[in-house]
């Protein structure tokens, strides 16, 4: 059988995903494509692992595309008016609405109820993470409507811990995009006490370029100026997906953490990809990320805008040996037992069987 995945825009954690379930899906005899609306950053990873991709955002193109592959379902995430034209121009196959996260919780609260109508009205059912607030939205605006809650795919396997030569310097690192949820601020304000305590330390800061909102860029380098972190900032735009794991370790290795500032996250790809490579991780309560980290068990919180319960925090990680390797491996434990391709697959049929699109 044959399932297409539409979104709007080859990047994030919805890329990573999307290549992630196409490559566990197909050794399982599940064809998979990928559509996106406009062009992005994700498509050099997408090229590089070969997977049937189409770009356009014309409805009687995509309808056309549709016609031609013949797929039993369509999963499409975000894009709610989509689910709509696809009805509207005849798609006759299973349609599952995906939510992986709509942004801060005021926005996606405006768009679930913009998009319930839609919704309701033509999907087979949702998707989602296991993610506390975008359950509690599905229940009050699609209450009827089956719903399908699991964590993503991390294949272990290929996405793990790499060994090099140790750094000469820890690293604070960063990922994510230059905007309000991501919060690269309180990243910046972090990492500026923390230069303090270890004066060779460098915040690596991994984002996409072309996703930037407007003046955020020259906001972030006005404040790189003030805080005095030119010398630290290390500030790297679209790395290929391959070589993140060589990073995640080597953060790992130097007695760093990834620290992650989020406002909201639906899945939270980063922390879980950072705990396969055993990579601690320091973050907010998020929500997106309760599926995987556990208070200084598989890694630490902190509560958003507490910069120096933030700090206190790493330098507890980066200074209690035997606290930090205790969570380096029961992450990884974690992430291979709950977030497999194995167990993702097995709940992904058991959604195609029950929609009855195989």
């Amino acid at each position: 059988m044959r399932v297409l995945f539409m979104y709007i825009i080859p990047g994030g954690g919805v890329d990573t995903l999307n290549r992630q379930r196409c490559h566990a899906l197909a050794k399982r005899g599940i064809e998979c494509h990928c559509l996106y609306f406009h062009p992005g950053s994700g498509l050099q990873n997408i090229n590089a692992e070969g997977i049937t991709t189409f770009i356009t955002k014309e409805p009687n193109e995509i309808i056309g595309i549709v016609n031609h592959y013949q797929y039993q379902a369509i999963i499409v995430t975000s894009a709610y008016m989509e689910v709509r034209m696809l009805r509207l121009k005849g798609f006759g196959g299973r349609i599952i609405f995906e939510n992986q996260g709509l942004g801060t919780l005021e926005w996606a609260r405006h768009e679930m109820k913009s998009g319930s109508p839609h919704i309701n009205a033509y999907a087979d059912g949702l998707l989602l993470p296991r993610t506390p607030h975008l359950l509690e939205l599905t229940k009050e605006f699609c209450p009827n409507k089956l719903t399908f809650s699991f964590n993503n795919p991390i294949d272990t396997d290929t996405f793990s811990y790499r060994k090099k030569d140790k750094l000469p310097y820890p690293v604070l690192a960063w990922f994510g995009r230059m905007e309000y949820n991501k919060n690269w601020r309180d990243f910046l304000f972090i990492g500026y006490h923390l230069v303090q305590e270890y004066p060779d330390m460098k915040l690596w800061m991994f984002h996409d370029h072309t996703l930037a909102q407007p003046g955020e860029t020259e906001m972030f380098e006005l404040t790189v100026k003030d805080l005095g972190l030119g010398d630290h900032v290390v500030l790297r735009s679209n790395v290929p997906h391959a070589s993140i794991p060589e990073i995640f370790s080597a953060i790992g290795d130097s007695g760093g953490l990834v620290c992650s500032t989020s406002r909201v996250e639906g899945a939270g790809y980063v922390v879980y990809e950072a705990m396969s490579c055993r990579c601690p991780v320091l973050t907010t309560d998020s929500d997106g990320v309760k599926s995987a980290v556990v208070h200084n068990v598989t890694g630490k919180f902190y509560n958003h805008g507490d910069i120096d319960g933030a700090v206190l925090e790493a330098l507890e990680l980066m200074r209690d040996t035997g606290l930090r390797e205790r969570i380096r491996m029961q992450a990884r434990s974690l992430v291979e037992n709950e977030f497999s391709v194995e167990r993702y697959c097995i709940n992904f049929f058991h959604m195609l069987q029950t929609v009855g699109a195989m």
